[in-house]
C-alpha cells in the first residue's frame, strides 16, 4: 500500500512539474494618428487618432477574436489609449498605463504574468523594442512612421519566448 502512495505522489509531482503555463503577450503600435492637428503644442505632441486610425482601432476586437485578454496596457497618450479602447470596452477591462521610458522593468513584469493574455499598445519605437526585450534578442528595428498594421503575438512557455508577426 505504501508503494501506491509513493507512486501516486511521484506521478502528481511529475504532472505539476511538466504543466507549462502559457503566457500570450499581444503587442501593437497605436493606429494612425491625426497629423493635421493644429493648435497647441500639447495637441501636436499628443494627437488623437485620424478617421482611418479610428476605423483600424474599431477592427481590433475582430482581428484578435481568438484571444481573450486578461489585461490591457497602454502608454499614457491619447492615440495609444484610443487604439485599445474597443478591446477595453468589449472585455470590460481598464486600460493600465505603463512607463515607456522603463521598458526593461515593464518587460520583466510581463514575463511574471504567467498563464495570462495581455495586450500592449505602444509606439513605432517602443513596441519593437519591447518585443526584443521579451525575446531576449535584438530582432526587430523601429517601425517606419507610416507603418500601423503590425501585431506581434509573443508566446512564453517555461520562460522561453517565441513570436508571430501578423498584419491587420
Amino acid at each position: 500500500m505504501k508503494k501506491v502512495y509513493i507512486l501516486t505522489a511521484i506521478c502528481l509531482l511529475i504532472s505539476v512539474l511538466t504543466t507549462a503555463q502559457t503566457t500570450t503577450i499581444i503587442l501593437l503600435r497605436h493606429a494612425e494618428k491625426d497629423t493635421s492637428v493644429a493648435g497647441s503644442t500639447t495637441m501636436k505632441a499628443d494627437p488623437p487618432l485620424s478617421p482611418q486610425g479610428l476605423q483600424r482601432a474599431a477592427r481590433l476586437p475582430e482581428v484578435l477574436k481568438a484571444y481573450r485578454p486578461d489585461s490591457i496596457y497602454s502608454t499614457n497618450y491619447i492615440r495609444t489609449r484610443s487604439t485599445v479602447m474597443s478591446l477595453s470596452q468589449k472585455f470590460k477591462l481598464d486600460i493600465q498605463l505603463y512607463d515607456l521610458k522603463n521598458l526593461q522593468a515593464f518587460a520583466e513584469k510581463l514575463m511574471q504574468l504567467q498563464g495570462k493574455t495581455i495586450v500592449v499598445a505602444g509606439h513605432s519605437n517602443t513596441t519593437p523594442a519591447l518585443v526584443n526585450l521579451l525575446l531576449k534578442e535584438n530582432k526587430y528595428p523601429n517601425l517606419d512612421d507610416s507603418v500601423y498594421d503590425r501585431i506581434w503575438i509573443v508566446t512564453i512557455i517555461n520562460g522561453k519566448a517565441t513570436e508571430k508577426l501578423i498584419t491587420y
